[in-house]
Parts: C-alpha cells; structure tokens; sequence
C-alpha cells in the first residue's frame, strides 16, 4: 500500500533539476573538448594532410624535385627502408618505446642514410641519437644558423626555436644556437656516410609555416639530400610497441608524476587527521537562543502536512498517548505498545467504553484526511482526561 509521504514527479524532479544540469553541462563540455582535440591532432606532421599542422606542401615540393615520399607506421617498415639512398624522418619519437628506440638506432646506425628527429627529449634523444642530450625550451621562434653546415648556410634565419640539444660527438654540427645551445644538430655516423639531423621543433615542416623566413629552404636541403624519403608516423598499434622490454607501466611514467602523486596522496592524508582530530571530551554548550519545546511540534506539524502525512502524525500521536497513559493504568513503560496488555488494563479502567472501542482510538488505521485526522486528536485527548479522573 502506498502511504501518503511517497513524492510525487514534481517534487522528484524539483530536487534533483540541479544535479541532472550538472551532469548534462559536463556531458556538454566533455563532447565539446573531445572534438575541438580530435580537429586540432588530425593529420599532425602527416605528409598527406592538407590542414594547418600538416605536411603535405613540403613533401609536394620534395616530389617537383624528383624525391618520392612514402608514409610507414610501423617499426619493422621503417627499419627496412633504412639505406644510403633515404632519408628517415621520425615524426614523434617520444611515441616509440625504449626497446623500439634502440632498434630503430641499431637498423640505421651503419645504413649510410639520413635520420631526422623531429623535437625528440630527453625521453628519446639518448637512444636515437647517442651522444645528444636535450636541454630546456628556448622563447626564441626564429634564429640565425650561426655554423658551417651549407643546408643552414644557404636557408639562412628560420623558425627553429624549440628545444635545445648539445653533444660530445666529434664533428657534430650545432646551428640555429639560443643561448650558446644549438636547436638543429647534425651528427655523422660512427662509420659510413650516415648522419642524423636533430630538430628542436616541427615548424618548419608545418603547412602554415612553411613560407615563413627560410623554413622551406631548410626543410627541402635536410629531407631531400637523398631521392627517397620514408616519413614515420610512430603509432600505437605497432605490435612492436607492445614487445616485453622489461617496462612496465609505473616505469612508463614520468618521475614527476609519480613523486606528485606521493605528495598528493600525503597531503590528503594530514589533512584526514586534522579534521579527525579530537581535543578532548566533548563540552555541552549553551545555545545562543532558547527554542520553545511548541515550536519544535509546529515545525514537525507543518512537515507532515505539507507531506500529507497523516498515517505518521496519527501514529505519534498514539504512541504518545500510549506512553503516557501506561504508567496511569499500571503497565510497564516497557509494554506501553502491547494492545494485549494496554488494552485490558485500560477496559478496567473505564469499562463503559469496551475494549474494541479503545483499539479503534489506540491502535486503529490511519485517517483518511485531516477532518479524520482532528477527530482522532480530539478523541486522544478526552481518552486521557477520562483515565486521568478516574
């Protein structure tokens, strides 16, 4: 049976309008940075895409001067186009795993071709280009080559900022320099005529930028010194990325992810002690205002009227009434609610009105509205009153 406190659709909905708002602006605003990120990384340094952080002008002005493009994904493609007669640019190195790395590095080191790195850090530069380390980001977008290397030389002043690099290999070129720290670095091979080229940054490879200072001029010398170029677009559903090399994915993090999290998880830990903390027993304290005992019962009267709840006022109003009534009549307080106790004892009491009459008054069904309701108040009342003289 369903009992009159039950809330209606109205005031359901009244309560939780302000969580389901809540819940739709954040289902809005996780849709809307999912595809404002999905337009921004779609066709990034791809050679095929025509958008702003594309490729596809350089690599259509590398096919005017008879240099062919070919797109890889995979580590196993990219290794076998290693040779003397290519150039391998490795779009994201950071992508690749330690083991992909120093696999990649093994097939080109004796190939005799060329190898660009495209803004590799510290995570790569080691592996892919031994002897190179990375520095800090420079503030500095455009820069003077500043070396002897003739690609840098004839291009002049280009957007190379971007992270810096130095080396202890013998014969390295550092151009485009910030701070005394070259952002291109060019590094022969231990042995045949290999090199490796480092870059501090993709913007000269960039659609938007291309025509900017000498980007173009650069980036056509350092991809086209070779009639193939294998661009390699590092994916992650490369099996070779999901190899056992000893990783795992704690070792895959940033150290400074892992001591912030420590901290974290400190910090939330002294702060759950200080609000747990406990200064002694507990000290009862005066209120600053007296509340009327009648002001309590108004306010919980008002309460079930605006529920329409008269099966629980009538019910505490009978319990009341039974409480006090049992130790008038010689009942435990303990037994107060038993009808096979009150009942008999009350009957005793006040035999004019029967014993199924006071059921009715003590322990009967709910009123059906307020009239009712009233009515079993008035009754209560006089019940005790009569019990009271008697």
């Amino acid at each position: 049976m369903t009992t009159s406190s039950a809330l209606t659709a109205r005031q359901i909905w009244t309560r939780t309008r302000g969580i389901a708002l809540a819940a739709v602006l954040l289902l809005i605003g996780a849709v809307a940075i999912a595809v404002v990120r999905s337009q921004t990384g779609h066709g990034n340094l791809d050679p095929r895409s025509a958008d702003p952080r594309g490729s596809r002008a350089v690599a259509e002005l590398l096919a005017d001067r008879g240099v062919t493009t070919r797109v890889v994904t995979t580590l196993d493609a990219a290794r076998s186009a290693a040779g003397p007669d290519t150039t391998l640019l490795v779009a994201v190195p950071d992508l690749l795993s330690h083991r992909q790395q120093s696999r990649l590095t093994a097939a080109t080191a004796s190939s005799g071709g060329r190898t660009v790195l495209v803004a590799p850090s510290r995570w790569s530069v080691g592996r892919l280009a031994p002897g190179v380390s990375a520095t800090s980001l420079t503030t500095d977008a455009t820069l003077a080559p500043a070396c002897a290397l003739p690609e840098a030389r004839r291009a002049g002043s280009a957007e190379t900022g971007g992270l810096r690099y130095t080396t202890t290999v013998r014969d390295a070129e550092s151009c485009y320099p910030s701070e005394r720290r070259g952002t291109l670095l060019r590094v022969p091979a231990a042995s045949g005529d290999g090199d490796t080229v480092v870059l501090g940054t993709s913007r000269i490879l960039l659609n938007n930028r291309l025509d900017k200072q000498g980007n173009a001029s650069l980036a056509l010398q350092l991809l086209g010194s070779r009639p193939h170029l294998v661009w390699y677009l590092p994916s992650l559903a490369d099996s070779s990325a999901t190899g056992d090399d000893g990783e795992s994915l704690l070792g895959l993090l940033p150290s400074g992810w892992l001591w912030g999290t420590l901290q974290l998880f400190l910090a939330a830990l002294v702060a759950a002690l200080w609000r747990g903390r406990r200064f002694g027993p507990l000290v009862p304290e005066r209120l600053p205002v007296a509340i009327r005992a009648s002001e309590t019962t108004e306010g919980r009267a008002r309460l079930y009227r605006k529920a329409d709840a008269r099966d629980r006022a009538a019910t505490a109003l009978r319990s009341a009434t039974r409480t006090r009534l049992a130790p008038l009549t010689g009942v435990p307080a303990a037994q107060a609610h038993a009808p096979e106790v009150l009942l008999p004892a009350l009957s005793a009491r006040l035999p004019e009105h029967g014993e199924q009459a006071l059921r009715t008054v003590l322990f009967g069904a709910p009123p059906r509205d307020d009239a009712a309701l009233i009515a079993l108040t008035d009754r209560l009342d006089a019940l005790e009153r009569e019990v009271r003289r008697s």
